[in-house]
């Protein structure tokens, strides 16, 4: 198991093969992956196990890029649309369970081959970064800090320039660590535009964003971004005159809110002592008070998509009850269960109870086409109500339309909550009666009554395809499930003490039958001084 040994095979040329080749070569791979797997590694020594760590992270490398180049090939043949999924991104993250999609998609974007318009591919953006993440010696990482640099290179910097740019940073990422790319690249700049003079309104234009990531265990999110400097000028005056200690601070009921101008001089500097926060913290509670009153003005509007333009949430009852658990937003975000009380003590609460009456019309035949406010929060409120209803869809209410699911509007579909289910735009322009579109209905027995069930439809001649629903798992029974379990394996029940013996004899299997009774009386006696 030498390193030299694995280093060759990395460096092996692949000859062509077939496209009915390639199941048989990933079942040769999985063969092989399986017999690593149980290699011995102690019998390696220290310069083989590096030489081997090396060779698997080379190797880990070019799957990534024939895992991309594969994905490309789905993309063009439009494949996610014709299984019914509203986008590459939500194919790759629900049937390829890719854990960053977007992040995926700018590599793919920067080193892939697309097709033109003639069918020919065409060089990726850059070549070399491209093959040298085909040849293993750059992974992920180096990708997303060189090209966070290229794609920052001002526009008006020449084109011969630009290749070699790339070229050079390509190559040090070859030989450094992505903390260092960043570095070199900085240099790298410096020599292309020393005074800054290329850079102009059209680039910071260009590179302005802001993200809001995915939630954390915690609930929390990080937020990154590049603001242009009107922007930052804006938000630091807003942190200059909302986020003063004393100010805005939500654990204190005794706090100024707004302005350092607007607030009384004693109270804010009562508030200020008693203020622990740090000047971070105090910023990002000056933008939350900016925001609440921005809903409080209504300046968002009255609606959006048929909902209120209000922070809405919604939260099972036993969770209020024990005060645990969480709510969810019709954004799609998670909030703790004591923000969820906060905020009620101080918002409009809706009940909802199903398979019950209600007071509010829920059920208009064919007199209405557009699900009114008070259906579109009770659809919120199902199970499963804060997404789409196509299978593997995570598009948040926020964002969906109401699809008439038993029957289309125009056929005389009728407008009652029962008949209407949440869907995304894209999913709800594929419902249709054509091979490849979606069918819809609601389960009307069995567990899943009343929620809406897809169908894509079949080719002709062909057998329908199944039944699917966009069940979201239940995390919080699951986790109740297996910590019984658990519970279990640690602390089984105790085991119950052996029958205890007693010290008696069967007189029958003693003296051999028939006896008469002085016998068995002897006997006994005898038994009973022995004892």
């Amino acid at each position: 198991m030498a390193g030299s040994h694995e280093s060759d095979a990395v460096d092996a040329p692949v000859s062509d093969v077939s496209l009915s080749e390639v199941p048989g070569l990933l079942a040769e791979l999985h063969a092989v992956v399986d017999r690593l797997a149980s290699a011995d590694l102690s019998k390696c020594s220290d310069a083989e196990l590096v030489a081997v760590a090396t060779a698997q992270e080379r190797a880990i490398n070019r799957m990534l890029f024939e895992g991309n180049r594969q994905i490309l090939e789905i993309s063009d043949r439009d494949v996610p649309r014709s299984m019914g999924y509203r986008s590459l991104p939500n194919f790759m993250n629900a049937v390829l369970r890719v854990s960053h999609p977007g992040r995926r998609r700018q590599q793919m974007t920067a080193t892939g081959e697309f097709r033109q318009l003639d069918g020919q591919p065409a060089e990726p953006k850059y070549p070399t970064l491209a093959e040298a993440f085909a040849d293993g010696r750059v992974g992920p990482a180096h990708i997303d800090t060189t090209v966070e640099f290229l794609d920052a290179l001002p526009h008006r910097v020449p084109h011969d320039k630009k290749v070699a740019a790339e070229a050079t940073l390509a190559g040090l990422a070859c030989e450094h660590t992505p903390a260092e790319i960043g570095e070199l690249g900085q240099r790298l700049l410096d020599n292309l535009d020393p005074d800054g003079e290329l850079t102009d309104d059209s680039d910071r234009k260009r590179r302005r964003n802001v993200w809001v990531n995915r939630q954390d265990a915690q609930q929390m999110s990080k937020l990154t971004g590049h603001l242009d400097p009107e922007t930052r000028a804006l938000i630091e005056t807003l942190w200059a005159v909302w986020a003063k200690p004393g100010l805005n601070n939500p654990d204190d009921p005794d706090s100024p809110r707004g302005g350092v101008d607007d607030a009384d001089p004693k109270a804010l500097e009562a508030a200020a002592a008693r203020d622990l926060r740090s000047p971070a913290q105090r910023k990002h509670d000056a933008l939350a008070a900016l925001l609440r009153a921005v809903f409080d003005d209504g300046l968002l509007g009255k609606s959006h998509r048929g909902l209120p333009v209000q922070l809405i949430i919604k939260a099972d009852l036993n969770d209020l009850i024990r005060e645990s658990g969480v709510g969810i937003t019709a954004t799609g975000s998670s909030l703790p269960m004591s923000d969820v009380i906060r905020l009620a003590a101080q918002a409009q609460q809706y009940l909802a109870v199903f398979a019950d009456s209600s007071p509010i019309p829920l059920y208009f035949g064919q007199a209405k086409r557009l699900a009114t406010r008070a259906q579109r929060l009770v659809s919120f409120a199902r199970p499963d109500g804060h997404v789409c209803s196509a299978p593997d869809c995570d598009q948040p209410a926020a964002h969906v339309e109401m699809h008439h699911a038993v029957r289309d509007f125009a056929d005389g579909g009728k407008t009652d909550i029962v008949d209407l289910a949440p869907a995304c735009g894209p999913h709800n322009r594929m419902v249709g009666t054509n091979p490849g579109q979606f069918t819809t209905g609601v389960y009307t027995d069995g567990p899943d009554a009343g929620r809406v069930w897809w169908r894509r439809n079949s080719e002709p001649g062909a057998p329908p395809n199944p039944k699917r629903h966009n069940r979201r798992p239940d995390v919080a029974a699951l986790f109740l499930r297996n910590l019984e379990q658990v519970r279990a394996r640690i602390h089984p029940p105790p085991t119950p003490p052996p029958p205890q013996r007693r010290n008696t004899y069967e007189l029958t299997e003693m003296i051999a039958p028939p006896i008469s009774v002085v016998e068995a009386c002897l006997a006994l006696q005898l038994f009973n001084n022995a004892q």
